[in-house]
């Protein structure tokens, strides 16, 4: 039986956010908030009940231009390359404590725009930013290079002094997904400042309201002109000029595998670097000596987590033949009990999907596991509700080929599947064109060294899923993206070398 599900007004959210959406906004360009030279405009809608919320400009490629000028005019000013690296530190730090100061109101914006709750938006989504942009600041006064002793042959009376150095790779055009608007708006923005660079920052055309939020923040606490632009509009219209985009020096996205190869194309016509965060179809494999009852726990969070809607969800789970019954069980018992509603309501457990679009695509999925012999024992119905709901759904009885197995859904949706020998767990978790995140659950230390290596993942959590810290890269093998979020190695993406050698 589907679930009815009774959305929460926008009257509950705070007067502060209620003022931000009372009226249309505008995208900051070059120190000025303006409106699409087209006069066009697109509507934010609230994911719960499918009403608009307000609207925001519809950016094209003059505007696209504009912001890449503005950035590439700031990254050769002297104010902003002349800045010394504490100071670019202090900045971000700033930055950091005005949005903990708005904490209330960005988690509302996050929730009424994403449709997320509003309990996750506190605790994960704000709580991130805060400390990655804390985090990344640090690396703005520790960016160095290294000295190198060469073998080149000596000049008649000298010798030769090498060195290497890390400068800013310049203007950065980053575009970012909607599951987590605020937060990959920090991993762009953050390292970007940090080192040095100027961006043009595009938002999901769905969640585009923390992000000029984010906005207001960066011109108090005295960032200079053009230094951060945030454009809102289509993927089609502003997300592919600024991919393509000539004066722009590095691309950095996080999106659907399908559009990050049409970005990383446009990137290398121009030969301008990319960083690539791609999609993902994650393993969660439990070994015949787990703890069943973390297991349930840890594995329904991996899944259910954000509505499933995270690139490193634990979509798969292999579960040794010994404990799969008890495991699937417990999961579905905890699918059929949570509640869905509005992310406004604390006591909502599953919140709406981000779009109808979203909504529907999940829901062929669904359609597809129940076609292609796949048996439901949790969720697989239609909640009646106007928004944007679907139920926490888990598959077994599935092959290892079926679509609800290979594809990634970004949804609510766990296929589970029963194993005996470790060698052929291995051989289905690898068994996917993605490669982001695994986790293994165990308490056997042998068995889980010799397996972490096996598993073609950029990250592997044992007895935990999806843990991200700002100190740990992240990242993904394979179709799951090029380059590393996050920790030191992120710096490298946003810095070039260079090589000195003087004659002395």
């Amino acid at each position: 039986m589907s679930k009815n599900i009774q959305a929460t007004p926008v009257a509950s959210i705070s007067e502060a956010a209620r003022a931000f959406v009372a009226k249309p906004r505008k995208m900051l360009i070059d120190g000025d908030w303006v409106d699409a030279i087209s006069g066009k405009t697109l509507s934010t809608f609230d994911p719960s009940n499918g009403d608009a919320i307000t609207t925001v400009p519809a950016a094209a490629g003059a505007d696209i231009d504009a912001a890449v000028r503005a950035a590439r005019r700031a990254f050769q000013s002297a104010e902003w390359r002349n800045l010394r690296p504490v100071d670019r530190e202090l900045l971000l730090l700033r930055l950091a404590d005005e949005i903990e100061a708005r904490g209330d109101e960005f988690s509302e914006l996050e929730c009424l725009d994403n449709g997320k709750s509003l309990v996750l938006a506190r605790r994960v989504d704000l709580k991130n930013t805060v400390e990655f942009l804390r985090y990344i600041a640090g690396w703005a006064t520790k960016i160095e290079g290294s000295t190198i002793d060469v073998s080149l042959p000596r000049p008649r009376d000298g010798t030769y002094f090498a060195y290497t150095r890390k400068e800013p790779i310049g203007v950065v055009g980053a575009i970012i997904p909607w599951n987590f608007p605020l937060m990959m708006a920090a991993w762009k923005i953050g390292p970007a400042l940090a080192t040095g660079c100027t961006i043009v920052l595009k938002p999901a055309e769905e969640t585009p309201l923390t992000a000029l939020l984010l906005g207001e923040l960066i011109e108090k606490v005295g960032y200079p002109r053009g230094v951060v632009n945030i454009v809102t509009g289509t993927g089609i219209d502003a997300g592919a000029p600024l991919a393509a985009h000539p004066g722009i020096d590095k691309i950095a996205f996080t999106g659907s595998t399908e559009v990050g190869k049409l970005v990383g194309k446009a990137a290398m016509d121009n030969m301008t670097r990319a960083s690539l965060e791609l999609g993902g179809k994650s393993p969660v494999i439990v070994l015949e000596d787990a703890d069943p009852h973390a297991v349930i726990s840890g594995a329904a969070s991996a899944i259910f987590f954000n509505q499933g809607q995270a690139c490193t969800a634990g979509s798969r789970l292999y579960v040794h033949k010994r404990l799969f019954d008890q495991v699937i069980g417990g999961i579905a018992d905890k699918a059929a009990k949570m509640k869905l509603g509005s992310g406004l309501d604390p006591a909502t457990q599953i919140a709406p999907l981000i779009s109808e679009r979203q909504r529907d695509r999940v829901w062929s999925y669904i359609e597809a596991g129940k076609a292609q012999g796949a048996r439901a024992v949790a969720g697989a119905a239609r909640p009646d509700n106007s928004g944007y709901f679907v139920e926490p759904t888990v598959f077994v009885d599935a092959d290892q080929k079926m679509r609800i197995v290979q594809e990634e859904i970004f949804g609510p949706v766990l296929v589970a599947i029963p194993f005996e020998d470790v060698n052929e767990v291995t051989e289905m978790a690898n068994d996917s064109p993605y490669g982001l995140g695994a986790s293994i659950w165990s308490h056997d230390l042998s068995k889980i060294h010799r397996l972490i290596p096996r598993i073609r993942a950029g990250t592997v959590w044992v007895n935990c899923h999806n843990m991200i810290d700002p100190a740990l890269p992240f990242g993904g093998f394979k179709q799951s993206g090029i380059g590393r979020e996050m920790g030191r190695a992120v710096i490298d993406m946003y810095t070039e070398n260079k090589s000195v050698c003087m004659a002395i």
